[in-house]
Formats: C-alpha cells, structure tokens, sequence
C-alpha cells in the first residue's frame, strides 16, 4: 500500500483552526478513542497545550518506532523545529484525546527581554508560563510587553486585574485563547470552587 502524502496541519481533518494572525496560528487537535490523524507537517516552533486524559501514539514519517504517550490536562511542551516535522497521532486510549497546538508564524524584529514569570518552556521562538490557581488564590502582579496568548487548559472563573485595580471575570472552557498584541501588567485570580490552569504564550 503505498504511504498516504502529508498534508499541512490546516488540512488535516482533526485539526480545527481557532484563530490564525500573523503572528500564530492555533488549532484544536480533537480524535475519539481509535481514531488517527492523517500525516500531517508542522513547518514552525510551537507550542502544544493538552486538554484531556487519554493515552496516543506518535509516528513520525519514515520512523519505524512509535512512541506511546499519556496526556493529561494542562500538559505544557514547546517543541522547536529546524525542518519540517512531519508525523500522525493515533488515539489508543478510551477517552477523548484533545488538545491545542499553537504554531509560532512569526516574532517581532526586536528580541524581547526578561520573563514575565517562571518560565513552565520554552523554544527559540516564545516563553511559556503556566498558572495552578487554587479556588481564591491569584498570581503574583507580572507585566506582558511582548505580543501572548493566553490559554484556558481547565474551565475557570478567571478574574484579571491591573494595578489600578480594575478588574474583569470571564467564565472560561477548556481551549479558550485570547490573543492580546498590547503591553499588559495584570494578575490572575481563580474565583470558583475548584483549581483551574491558565497557560500564557509569550513571543520572544
């Protein structure tokens, strides 16, 4: 049988572009217990965020050996590339696998400075924190100068405030991403009953 031909990660069936800019284009990786992607190529630095429990396996192009994976929410990597990767996920778990994979399209000119925050990973191409808030509890105030994407990896009641003191709450889903191209300094707070994880995306 000859081998199916990668297609580019907008053109795979199972993944579902949630916002694409100059900047990044995410996407919504979604397979039920069985189900495979197609080869599909990842051509940038990226950052791969998962949402559920389950367990897959990573087959690259060309490589025999399958690598078996368990996921979980709020798993945080930041793969970077020096080519095109090209590979397929194949959910042999009983769950859902989702997850989102957001790829770093492009940087401003100008390298960026020191990190907002303890930084959770990290490629050539953005940092990445990652916020555990227990129900009441908030982050430390930190300053945004770089372009990010801020990502909901639970459901959350998710306050932010600014040094002023003003605030916003946004009820929040699993995958929900805003992108802010602004100089932002906020906290973080969780004002529900149980603990929740914000990952933030910051360009370099």
């Amino acid at each position: 049988m000859a081998q199916q031909s990668p297609v580019s990660v907008e053109d795979e069936p199972h993944h579902h572009v949630l916002l694409k800019n100059e900047s990044v284009l995410v996407v919504r990786v979604a397979l039920a217990p069985g189900e495979s992607t197609l080869f599909h190529t990842h051509s940038y630095d990226r950052v791969t965020i998962d949402l559920t429990d389950t367990t897959i396996t990573r087959e690259k192009l060309g490589n025999p050996e399958i690598v078996r994976e368990a996921t979980k929410p709020e798993d945080v990597a930041a793969p970077a590339l020096n080519g095109p990767f090209i590979h397929r996920v194949h959910n042999i778990g009983s769950g859902v696998f989702e997850a989102l994979d957001v790829e770093l399209l492009h940087r401003p000119k100008q390298p960026g400075g020191t990190a907002a925050a303890k930084v959770e990973a990290e490629n050539p191409s953005a940092r990445v924190y990652k916020w555990t808030l227990e129900p009441g509890t908030s982050s430390p105030m930190h300053a945004h100068v770089r372009p990010y994407l801020i990502v909901s990896a639970t459901p959350l009641t998710l306050k932010m405030t600014d040094p002023e003191g003003k605030s916003f709450t946004h009820e929040v889903k699993a995958g929900d991403v805003h992108w802010v191209d602004a100089k932002v300094t906020h906290t973080l707070a969780n004002e529900g009953t149980t603990a929740g994880q914000i990952v933030e995306i910051e360009l370099k």
